[in-house]
């Protein structure tokens, strides 16, 4: 039986790859941060199959102690502060643990095992403002957001610790990825909840943003199956994961308002706050290599994928599924 230690298990991607390793066979060792209040919702139907383990990427000795402590074959670093907006207003904070978290993380599997195969959870927020389209591997980084500075580091801290000490530690750059499990403080599920909520009614109007911006976006549970398959590999690589495929917020809101019977139209408006002080216009995915090394392509469209989280998010308001 191999051991994986996931970082950020209480996450949408964690509690989704906790599910994989577990179907894999794998003892799933979740590494969780002290808090006075628990956020376990994600992985509760799980919590009498993974050990969760109290560490935290500000604190090298709790890393350290988790990988003798576990001893894993795998961990699998998830764990940052994730949200874009939230960068602008702390930056500094989202350096430590999104940036200098990932060198601590390595140091300690440096210093514990060298042979622990990494993974590391890069962002197609790296590319920022894009110098080509699609984006691939080798496709210049120009993050536009203190979190997409701080993943470039990750990214790169990542590489030199596998040039360096000729360790396995690999990086996907995932291109964004949602699901039913998704916060509400991202843009997708803020619509699904709102197009449920306002089916329901208990919500007047939907705020938003710029919705002309372009994301390729694919599901959660497909992605974490490509995060596994770069650890199986001899030899380490860095993978952009995406489906190739760009559709504009309006899209979204689109189609999921349309799942619960209604026009986003009518109940939309544009909200100054929820606009970025710099926007990424366009991100669009070449996952080639994932598709041809890997052997990874995604199986939930993006139709499908919306449909899931807006069918979700009517269950939860009491309703049944959309159309």
């Amino acid at each position: 039986m191999k051991t994986a230690v996931v970082t950020g298990v209480t996450g949408q991607d964690g509690s989704y790859l906790a599910e994989f390793l577990l179907e894999k066979g794998y003892r799933v060792v979740g590494m969780v941060r002290r808090s006075s209040t628990e956020t376990f919702e994600r992985i509760e139907h799980l919590r009498d199959r993974i050990e969760l383990k109290e560490a935290d990427l500000l604190d090298q000795a709790s890393l350290i102690r988790i990988l003798e402590e576990s001893e894993p074959d795998e961990v699998y670093n998830l764990a940052a502060q994730s949200f874009v907006p939230t960068s602008f207003v702390q930056p500094v904070l989202t350096a430590d643990f999104t940036a200098v978290g990932v060198a601590r993380l390595l140091e300690a599997v440096r210093v514990v095992n060298k042979d622990i195969r990494f993974y590391q959870a890069s962002s197609s927020e790296m590319f920022g403002k894009v110098k080509e389209t699609p984006q691939n591997e080798e496709t210049p980084f120009h993050p536009r957001s203190p979190y997409g500075v701080a993943k470039v580091y990750g990214h790169y801290i990542t590489m030199n610790y596998r040039e360096s000490y000729g360790m396995h530690a690999s990086s996907g750059i995932l291109f964004n990825h949602e699901s039913p499990r998704r916060g509400l403080l991202f843009v997708t599920r803020k619509i699904t909840d709102a197009a449920a909520r306002i089916k329901a009614g208990k919500l007047d109007k939907l705020r938003l943003g710029n919705t002309d911006a372009k994301r390729d976006w694919g599901y959660a549970g497909d992605y974490v199956r490509a995060m596994w398959m770069m650890l199986q590999r001899d030899q380490p690589a860095d993978y952009v994961v995406g489906t190739g495929e760009t559709h504009t917020v309006a899209d979204f809101c689109e189609k999921a308002f349309a799942r619960a019977g209604l026009d986003w139209k009518e109940y939309y408006e544009v909200d100054p706050r929820f606009l970025r002080p710099a926007e990424v216009d366009l991100l669009l995915a070449d996952p080639t290599q994932a598709n041809e090394e890997l052997g990874w392509k995604p199986e939930v469209s993006f139709e499908g994928l919306v449909h899931m989280m807006v069918d979700a998010d009517l269950e939860r308001q009491g309703l049944p599924p959309g159309a």
